[in-house]
């Protein structure tokens, strides 16, 4: 029997090391935290899908009784019926639906790829389809709705986070591996810097120019890719590229790759160390702010101002070049905040937490 009233609701994300590695099928460490979507919806007696979406000040209607055509640039709410309808899910009912949350929007917290977990898990619901129990199964549709079926160039890490909640580390190599972490992380202060970022331009750059530098070393080291140890003829190799940006970017992803380990064995030991912690975030967002180059002058000064009050590391968050920072501050979290507040950031106080989930109504 189809519910009368559905509500989904999904978190946004930290990438805590492993930014720009996803798509490459290398290793990440992302964090859901308890910044939340939530799609509610009303049965209709017809096959039309009526969308409110008041966070961005659009409305979208969908029919069910036809072919659905895509109408605007990134059409993921459409794209998502189309890509259930070819995976066999059953779509016959319409919804009533308000699409509303406190992730921020376009900056590096995951909206778009919540909003898509959110829907693909909602029309799954709605559909009866045993799918919407599975977090790795809504991910990957998720992932086919917001990327592939636009041919984007970003990876599944936003997806996979959102959908299953906690600290996860996820393996994009063959075989693929997903591992839930140990989970003894405090609070975080999670900022919006407000300055718009253009994520599919950052993450074509630095994807194209890493592929072109891995062909180059090839000439000069046979067999070499991003899971090979740096040896010394890698690195001369890496040193006798022509092309800059290939040269930095190169080498930002190898240390990015050997920084992700090191975070996922610190998560593994005994006893947890958040200084540690702390220490290694700032590693990573070295890395991005010099080799990857995706910080920014107002992103730098949150970074200061957090470290000054207290917090025991930071880095950007997400594509970069804009958006989102956050810094961890299991300790003076408040005075913390109040500090990155103070330079023109837009503040959020956030915890880890669970993955996409239907919540109770009635």
């Amino acid at each position: 029997m189809i519910a009368e009233e559905l509500v989904v609701s999904t978190p946004g994300r930290m990438c805590l090391f492993g930014e720009h590695q996803d798509y490459f099928g290398l290793a990440v460490i992302a964090a859901a935290v308890d910044l939340r979507l939530t799609i509610s919806g009303r049965r209709r007696p017809d096959r039309l899908l009526r969308l409110d979406l008041p966070d961005v000040r659009d409305a979208e209607e969908i029919d069910l009784g036809g072919p659905v055509a895509y109408t605007r640039e990134r059409d993921y709410l459409k794209s998502a019926v189309n890509v259930l309808r070819r995976r066999g899910a059953a779509l016959r009912t319409g919804w009533d639906c308000r699409v509303h949350g406190d992730i921020p929007i376009n900056a590096g917290a995951a909206s778009s790829s919540a909003l898509c977990v959110a829907w693909v898990k909602f029309l799954l619901e709605a559909a009866g389809d045993p799918r919407a129990a599975d977090p790795n199964a809504v991910a990957e549709l998720a992932f086919e709705t917001e990327v592939s079926e636009f041919r984007e160039p970003g990876g599944r890490m936003d997806h996979y986070s959102s959908a299953r909640g906690g600290v996860v580390a996820i393996h994009f190599g063959e075989p693929f591996r997903l591992r839930d972490l140990p989970n003894t992380l405090g609070p975080f202060v999670l900022a919006d810097s407000q300055e718009k970022k253009d994520t599919t331009g950052t993450l074509g750059f630095i994807k194209n120019h890493v592929r072109r530098a891995l062909e180059n070393v090839r000439r000069t080291v046979p067999g070499f890719n991003l899971r090979s140890p740096v040896t010394p003829e890698i690195e001369s190799a890496v040193e006798r590229l022509d092309c800059p940006d290939e040269k930095r970017l190169l080498k930002g992803t190898l240390l990015t790759r050997d920084l992700t380990a090191r975070g996922e064995a610190l998560f593994d030991e005994p006893s947890f160390d958040h200084e540690r912690f702390g220490r290694l975030l700032g590693s990573q967002h070295e890395v991005l702010r010099d080799s990857l180059r995706t910080s920014t002058p107002k992103i730098e000064a949150m970074l200061s101002a957090a470290l000054g009050a207290g917090a025991l590391g930071g880095k950007i968050n997400g594509s970069g070049q804009g958006g989102t920072m956050f810094a961890y501050a299991p300790r003076d979290t408040e005075r913390v905040a109040r500090a990155v507040e103070g330079v023109g950031a837009k503040v959020h106080i956030v915890r880890t937490d669970e993955g996409v989930r239907r919540e109770r109504t009635g």
